[in-house]
């Protein structure tokens, strides 16, 4: 089955509503961008590579 939409391009994960996006290292990258998470999407999609920044909850390493 074929992705739909941005499937197709890098996710990351990430805890908090403010990103830099740089395109990554070497001759692939970008000027660096800061994008927002808005509050009722908990995602946003990068204008010049297409990655796609998802709010996940902040997990807490040290509980039980």
């Amino acid at each position: 089955m074929a992705a739909a939409g941005n499937d197709a391009f890098e996710i990351i994960e990430v805890t908090a509503h403010r990103v830099a996006c740089d395109g990554g290292d070497g001759p692939l990258g970008h000027p660096r961008v800061f994008l927002e998470i808005p509050e009722d999407e908990h995602r946003v999609v990068c204008p010049y590579c297409s990655r796609t920044y998802v709010m996940v909850d902040d997990v807490d390493e040290n509980a039980a």
